[in-house]
């Protein structure tokens, strides 16, 4: 939820370790009248790759798509490398996402790997 540009009058519902037939438990997380963002729904993808957003009008499935992860991630996410040219001066950062048995990132100036979990999204 704290990647989504939420304010206090949105309506939303969170469940979590829901019953699924498909996977065993699932999260569930529900919106309002709100579209997301190319960059929320990124940053969805990233921390959660299995993901699928359902986009509901009048009570209708109107869209149900599995999220798929850019090949590349701009301003996004914030190098943990001290000494990257990101951190130094006024330069996007920009990531390559690499899959592997985990989901890493790659920093396109400094090069330097990081697991998701290493990282910090930009909020």
């Amino acid at each position: 939820m704290d990647i989504i540009d939420l304010d206090s009058n949105d309506v939303v519902m969170v469940g979590m370790n829901l019953a699924s037939n498909k996977i065993g438990k699932k999260d569930i997380l529900k919106i309002e009248n709100k579209e997301l963002s190319r960059d929320e729904v990124n940053s969805i993808s990233l921390i959660a790759p299995n993901a699928t957003l359902i986009i509901i009008k009048d009570f209708n499935v109107v869209k149900k798509n599995k999220l798929e992860m850019p090949e590349f991630i701009e301003d996004l996410i914030l190098c943990p490398n001290p000494k990257c040219v990101t951190n130094m001066e006024k330069i996007k950062s920009k990531f390559r996402i690499i899959n592997e048995k985990q989901t890493k990132v790659r920093c396109y100036y400094c090069e330097k790997k990081y697991l998701v979990d290493e990282i910090k999204i930009r909020i």
